[in-house]
């Protein structure tokens, strides 16, 4: 194969469009990784262990293949995008202003290791000198606390566009692309699954912002103005539905065992479950509420970010499309 070539791009059983494969340039990971070319290893074994999630195997030959690569193309992005804001502002507007923060919107199904993905990202390019602060905020925070989902009837609907408070998250990404300080970001725990009252992120002025989350891609009913109209750049995780179900099943296996045998977590009254009865709890819940979230609002999204990352049964990226336009 050629690098750059067009090939068939695979389609899956759900609810997406038949994907325009001439829309982008298809490289396979021999290909990509060669991409790389004099880009330095910028993390160390110790670093992955730090960064990497639950049940998420990613290794240095991962990073050196794949983000390394993706590391320079942004990094390539990120300064043609302040040349051109020099451009405008400078040269024809006349009013010299400090350059915008660029923006990276980070989405994809449950279990796909997108929070991963975004750790690590945000190491790989918080090395490159031209661009030291990186900052990471996921969508989790922008979650309506369990009391308003509830009050709602929205629990078994979480991850979906409706259980975000959407006005708070335009708001922030606003703040962050005007330059101005943004709004403090609410912390989520996982352990509570909940919003934690009184605790805030901050975000200084960042020189590049990753964005991660199920639905930073997602068109909103009635919206006028969406998340992704204020991204520079988007990635999107992919993965067959049935790999997907499969990480998420094995990570609940995982977390059942540990972090759901804390009496402060949410999930706490599954901890005393036989691996049969876990499995089937976990594959109840994404068939009722994951699978339908990923088939109605995320793998819909697809097509509107600027890279697609495909990943095989082995958790390894695979195949990458770069839309050409």
């Amino acid at each position: 194969m050629q690098r750059g070539a067009v090939t068939p791009i695979p389609l899956r059983p759900a609810t997406a469009a038949p994907v325009d494969r001439s829309a982008y340039l298809t490289f396979d990971r021999r290909e990509w990784a060669a991409l790389r070319s004099n880009t330095p290893m910028s993390l160390s074994r110790d670093d992955l262990e730090n960064l990497r999630g639950v049940n998420d195997p990613v290794s240095l030959n991962e990073v050196a293949d794949i983000y390394l690569p993706l590391s320079r193309l942004l990094n390539l992005h990120v300064m043609a995008a302040r040349s051109l804001k020099k451009v405008v502002q400078d040269a024809f507007l006349g009013r010299p202003t400090k350059p915008a923060p660029y923006i990276i919107g980070v989405a994809g199904s449950v279990a796909v290791g997108k929070s991963t993905f975004a750790r690590l990202l945000r190491a790989a390019m918080a090395r490159w000198p031209d661009h030291p602060r990186v900052a990471l905020v996921t969508t989790d925070g922008f979650l309506h606390p369990t009391k308003v989902l509830l009050e709602r009837n929205l629990m078994r609907r979480k991850g979906f566009p409706e259980s975000y408070d959407q006005r708070s998250m335009l708001k922030f990404l606003a703040a962050v692309k005007s330059g101005t300080t943004p709004p403090q970001v609410p912390v989520y725990s996982h352990l509570s699954y909940d919003i934690v009252q009184g605790q805030f992120q901050t975000i200084e002025r960042p020189d590049v912002l990753i964005f991660e989350g199920l639905n930073v891609l997602q068109h909103v009913a009635g919206a006028t103005v969406l998340a992704s109209d204020f991204f520079d750049f988007s990635v999107y995780i992919d993965a067959a539905t049935a790999d997907a179900e499969a990480w998420y099943v094995e990570r609940f296996l995982l977390l059942q065992r540990t972090a759901f045998q804390n009496p402060a977590s949410y999930f706490h009254h599954y901890k005393d479950l036989d691996r049969t009865q876990a499995e089937e709890v976990a594959r109840g819940i994404w068939r009722d509420i994951n699978r339908p979230n990923l088939e109605e609002n995320i793998l819909p999204t697809r097509e509107r970010a600027r890279l697609v990352l495909r990943k095989d049964s082995d958790h390894k990226v695979e195949e990458v499309w770069l839309r050409r336009v």
